[in-house]
């Protein structure tokens, strides 16, 4: 009856109508409704008293506890690269307390630079290997001077024909490729045949090879072979490649001596797409800079590749790209970080915060933040001084990330833990106390698998990992970080939703698997949907995706999660409708015109689940049996112990389209003994009733647009609770007879 008087109702505002009798009947349904509610909502937390419901089951049980977490060290968010207009409009007083209001707590740093091969120049202030010509290798100046507003990016000369990674940053000197002098015997202490550099042509399609034209510069190989890929996928880190390196009959070369050389390689020719150059022995000739510095005179470098076929006259002919074919690329083991002071990009296009800026501001929320050191592009001496200047201004320093997303840039785990192993005994000279970890992988949803090496061992971190025990350095690894993009952005559907769980608790397990100690803690620094951007993003899809992200994270033992962005960023139209990263709706001027879904799904978790300033909460087992027809479990759950001593449930209804009624029950398995919520509890919803995305261009905005319902509820062992469709819902409070 009641529901039939609201419908009216509703019906008399739409069409507009506004006298005495209509108020009055809308005066009366309302009336009834809040009766009604409050009646329900006594006895059974919901309007469900008449339902059955089915059962949360939560394991108090204090020895199976499964994990434990302050906020305030494990969640929060990230910002990354801006242009000078976007940092001048992020940076002020508005738009950082919205981004706070989210509820989020620490803050990670993104080095987009460090992504894009390019040097990266924390400060303005420094010096160059090379002063005389403002060139060579750079290194901050710890003196405290102005303050630092804008980082700049510079793009490396040397790296030549070299296209791995993302959208390298473009420069006026891209003369040749040199490998990272800082992988050779001078630095590592190691053969160099232990670190064997590599080019890797990729042709668009298979072609027939036998022949190779190799325009060396200095330092060139003497020691080297070329070979060709049998199999798929070579380059696929992610998926796996699949076959394996051949040596071509006439590809091993003894002796080398540099200059341009054409090489018959086979009497006939293979077809194959990838070709590969492996580098073992160098000259330690110095290339153009000079014999000054010795890290101009180690390592190899090359001018010019070709690959093609070679007659029995000896006449070398390129293979050719036929029409709509992409063009070849160039994938190389490591770049020489040296540059120069004209290659800096300095247009404001893309810029990053200044360190002084970023601390300054308050967008670290007065908590210690996980910052960036440059590390494949970069030199040890330069962060270590960003650190000690960083101590300097008394800015504290809660992890240091090092390098970014090597596994995208196809780098060898042995050359990674070998640069990471220079960069932190740099480092721990300045503060031995520091956190150092990495190596912040791209999103993957399983273990990234490279060449295998001598003992056919293929796992990237199994192989990172053994080169620190090897090393006797395994306690230079204070974490393990890595991104979590989990979906193909245009692939998404609602049924996607339901593989979150599993995913991100299987690839926490798979570090662990792959030798990663149980001490050293698992990190999430950088996560959305997709690494591209996708319309779910912004509907109430991505909100239940969060919550059970951030939940799965924490009960598959991860210890701290960033999600990504904190800053608010306009719509975009995607393959799957228009949307936003952030968690706001913005025009070009930073306006806030609205939420999107994440930011009340931060909502739900950091003010709602969880309590910040308030210390460690402790995760215990939790779960229902809620399913669909196809076996999907349509109700996740999440239980904590607040410090507090209250415990908080976090419910997500992943069902599109039905709500459900549950009862919970608190059982602990040692004394064999059951409990249940009691006495007054907090009930707060949020979902697809609070928050609708509407799909318009450039106008794409929610209606309505949340917030979400919170109420009180008297509860005790026979109270049920509904949990409305396609939501997110916490039940806090006191529980009785909860002892272990």
């Amino acid at each position: 009856m009641t529901t039939v008087l609201i419908e009216i109702a509703e019906g008399v505002v739409r069409k507009g109508r506004s006298n005495d009798c209509f108020r009055s009947f809308l005066t009366l349904a309302l009336a009834l409704w809040i009766v009604q509610s409050a009646l329900a909502f006594a006895q059974s937390g919901g309007n469900s008293a008449e339902a059955q419901g089915a059962t949360v089951h939560v394991d108090t049980t204090t020895a199976h506890a499964i994990n434990s977490f302050d906020p305030d060290n494990a969640l929060g968010s990230s910002i990354d690269v801006l242009s000078r207009y976007d940092i001048n409009k992020v940076y002020t007083p508005h738009i950082i307390q919205e981004a706070l209001s989210a509820g989020w707590g620490p803050i990670t740093y993104r080095n987009n630079t460090e992504l894009r091969m390019a040097a990266w120049h924390w400060t303005e202030n420094g010096t160059w290997s090379d002063a005389a010509h403002r060139s060579g290798y750079f290194t901050g100046s710890t003196e405290l001077k102005q303050p630092t507003r804008y980082i700049f990016a510079y793009a490396l000369p040397h790296r030549g024909f070299a296209t791995s990674g993302d959208r390298p940053i473009q420069g006026p000197n891209l003369s040749y490729w040199k490998s990272n002098p800082y992988l050779t015997s001078k630095f590592t202490g190691e053969s160099d045949a232990l670190h064997p550099q590599w080019v890797v042509v990729d042709m668009p399609a298979e072609k027939p090879v036998n022949a190779m034209r190799i325009a060396w510069a200095s330092p060139f190989a003497t020691t080297y072979q070329i070979e060709y890929w049998s199999g798929t996928n070579a380059l696929d880190f992610d998926g796996g490649p699949k076959g394996e390196w051949k040596v071509f009959p006439s590809g091993a070369v003894k002796n080398g001596r540099g200059g341009t050389v054409t090489l018959k390689l086979s009497d006939s020719a293979v077809s194959t797409r990838y070709i590969r150059i492996l580098m073992t022995e160098s000259s330690n000739t110095c290339d153009e800079h000079g014999s000054d510095d010795i890290r101009n005179c180690v390592g190899y470098a090359i001018q010019r590749i070709e690959a093609g076929t070679m007659d029995a006259n000896g006449t070398f002919v390129e293979v050719t790209k036929s029409s709509g074919e992409n063009r070849i690329t160039y994938c190389v083991s490591s770049i020489d970080p040296w540059h120069s002071d004209e290659d800096v990009d300095d247009g404001g296009g893309y810029q990053h915060s200044g360190f002084d800026l970023f601390f300054t501001s308050g967008l670290t929320n007065n908590l210690p933040a996980m910052i960036p050191v440059t590390m494949l592009y970069g030199t040890p001496d330069d962060a270590a001084a960003q650190i000690a200047y960083i101590e300097k201004r008394g800015y504290p320093i809660g992890y240091i990330e090092m390098g970014e997303e090597p596994d995208g840039k196809h780098a060898m785990p042995e050359d990674y833990a070998a640069l990471y192993l220079q960069w932190a005994t740099a480092i721990h000279k300045v503060d031995p106390k520091l956190k150092l970890g990495g190596p912040i992988f791209e999103g993957v949803n399983e273990d990234i698998r490279v060449w295998p090496d001598a003992q056919g061992r293929t796992s990237w971190m199994g192989r990172f990992v053994d080169y620190l025990k090897a090393h006797g350095r395994l306690s230079d690894l204070a974490f393990v970080s890595f991104e979590h993009y989990p979906f193909e952005p245009c692939d998404i559907t609602w049924k996607t939703l339901y593989r979150e769980p599993q995913l991100m608790k299987h690839i926490l397990q798979v570090w662990r698997d792959d030798g990663v100690p149980k001490d050293v803690p698992l990190m999430v620094t950088e996560n959305h949907l997709a690494a591209a951007l996708t319309g779910p993003m912004t509907t109430i899809f991505a909100a239940l995706w969060l919550a059970d992200n951030v939940g799965s994270f924490f009960e598959g033992g991860g210890a701290a999660f960033y999600h990504s962005p904190i800053q608010p960023q306009g719509v975009q139209q995607t393959c799957l409708g228009w949307a936003s990263w952030s968690n706001f709706v913005s025009n070009e001027r930073y306006e806030i015109k609205g939420y999107t879904s994440p930011y009340y799904a931060a909502h739900m978790i950091n003010l709602e689940w969880v309590q910040h300033r308030a210390g460690v909460h402790v995760m215990f087992p939790s779960s229902t049996d809620i399913k669909d027809s196809e076996g999907n479990v349509l109700v996740t759950s999440y239980a904590v112990r607040r410090p507090d001593r209250n415990w908080s449930l976090m419910l997500v209804n992943r069902d599109e389209t039905n709500p459900h009624t549950v009862r919970v029950a608190f059982e602990n398995l040692k004394s064999k003994t059951g409990a249940s919520f009691t006495g007054p509890i907090t009930f707060v919803t949020f979902g697809s009733e609070q928050y609708v995305w509407i799909n318009d261009g450039p106008n794409s905005h929610p209606d309505p647009d949340g917030p979400p319902i919170a109420r009180t509820v008297s509860a005790n062992s026979q109270t049920t609770f509904t949990l409305p469709k396609a939501s997110i819902t916490v039940l806090r409070g006191k529980v009785s007879d909860g002892k272990d």
